[in-house]
């Protein structure tokens, strides 16, 4: 007897009837929107990109499963909501996921979870370093024309461990052992430029400038003339990184640790706020902006002194800065703490996605995998910003549409000329999903 038929289910009678249920349903998928996404990707050629760059020792003639549909179907499954490599077993007879991935219901299933793991646990350290390649160039390539300016955001984040991962370290800020991966976003748009697992401790000066340099240079090479701006908290505020920047006519604006010298030059500015507030009663920022170097730094830089005084109490911040003309107010408030929308980035990535699934022993099988989940954020924000502008999930988060216009029951039907998909004729978003699929269509 097939375990779907002994997954039955009995609910409570209706006028009279009995009510079951069970799992026999056949060619149905409940996720539906997972041909929508077939269509985007192909759009953007990620997952061809991708295949291309990864080397396969394995031997061809006992190959049933290429690297562009073990990517495919590992990339697509994560977007839908399935991050853990075990849910494949089941997934791999979806005729929805069967179909995104080029095959009829009638065909090869896709892989299974052992088939997908030794994928993972196959990648070298060059084939990471030619997907992080890959990224940036996707970044590139999502423009129509080069852009004037650009705002690199840089920032890491805490992944905890729960095993024998290696590069598993103890962190004292977060408290626990983890990776510390760190995300390059393009500011203003959100584009995601690329994202490295690292290991559970902040990045050195030198580690941070080694990054940055890889990204600009490859910016660089397609858009000679692109001005760039490098956007950070406090611990990416190294001597290497200013000197660097200086030198590659690169921006930066970058938050500053406070220090005895910094707190004593910055009285002034505090004590204006304390006038103010205890004049007005409401809180109080002043700003004030001096020239300051350090020991290690290679000459003097301007840095912009934030005082603010509430019911809180004083609230002193500094940020040190490349930009000489504008005014202290406006590159902190504006500029500075515009990455505030970072955070929302880091969270479609980390939460909506769940990039923290990083299980794996190996190093580099944690490194791909945070790298095809980065993949599947590359697929969701292509599909929010040219599918669905103009409609109400224009800026909506990727769990949200996930929900609403991906995980849609439908019946699959083969036919002998033709693939037909049968949607519920109660669908509510029904307008916005076939908005969708005609602009993705329009743009391929």
């Amino acid at each position: 007897m097939r375990e779907d038929t002994q997954l039955s289910l009995r609910f409570k009678m209706i006028s009279g009837k009995k009510v079951t249920a069970d799992f026999t349903g056949g060619d149905v998928s409940s996720d539906g929107g997972v041909l929508a996404l077939r269509e985007i990707t192909d759009s953007i050629g990620i997952i061809d990109r991708l295949a291309e760059v990864i080397t396969d020792f394995r031997h061809q003639s006992y190959v049933l499963h290429d690297n562009k549909t073990l990517l495919k179907q590992r990339i697509l499954q994560i977007v839908c909501g399935y991050e853990d490599a075990n849910d494949a077993d089941d997934l791999r007879t979806d005729p929805g996921f069967k179909a995104a991935c080029n095959r009829l219901p009638s065909e090869g299933d896709l892989a299974s979870q052992p088939t997908i793991s030794r994928f993972e646990n196959a990648m070298t350290p060059r084939d990471i370093y030619r997907i992080a390649n890959v990224l940036v160039d996707l970044f590139i390539a999502s423009y129509d024309t080069e852009p004037k300016a650009i705002i690199l955001d840089i920032d890491d984040t805490d992944d905890p461990t729960h095993g024998a991962q290696q590069l598993s370290l103890f962190n004292g800020y977060y408290d626990e052992y983890c990776y510390q991966p760190l995300f390059i976003f393009e500011g203003q748009s959100g584009n995601l430029i690329t994202s490295i697992l690292r290991p559970g401790r902040r990045p050195s000066g030198k580690e941070t400038c080694a990054i940055i340099k890889r990204v600009v240079k490859r910016i660089r090479a397609a858009w000679p003339k692109v001005g760039i701006l490098i956007r950070g908290d406090s611990h990416f505020a190294t001597p290497e990184l200013y000197a660097w920047c200086d030198s590659h006519a690169v921006l930066y604006v970058l938050g500053l640790t406070c220090t005895s010298i910094l707190k004593k030059r910055a009285q002034v500015a505090l004590e204006a706020a304390r006038r103010e507030y205890k004049a007005s009663g409401t809180k109080a920022r002043t700003f004030r902006q001096m020239r300051y170097q350090a020991s290690t730094w290679h000459r003097d830089l301007r840095v912009i002194v934030m005082a603010e005084v509430s019911a809180q109490g004083d609230n002193i911040r500094f940020i040190v800065t490349s930009l000489e003309s504008s005014l202290p107010s406006f590159i902190y408030e504006t500029v500075y703490c515009g990455r505030g929308q970072m955070e929302n980035f880091i969270k479609d990535h980390k939460l909506a996605l769940k990039s923290g699934r990083t299980s794996c022993h190996s190093f580099l099988a944690n490194s791909f995998r945070l790298m095809l989940h980065s993949a599947a954020y590359v697929i969701l924000h292509t599909l929010r910003e040219k599918a669905l502008s103009g409609t109400e999930f224009a800026n909506a988060q990727f769990d949200t549409i996930r929900l609403r216009l991906l995980k849609i029951g439908v019946e699959v039907r083969e036919m002998k000329t033709k693939l037909h998909f049968i949607f519920p004729s109660s669908f509510p978003l029904k307008n916005v999903f076939v908005t969708m699929c005609n602009k993705i269509v329009m743009q391929m």
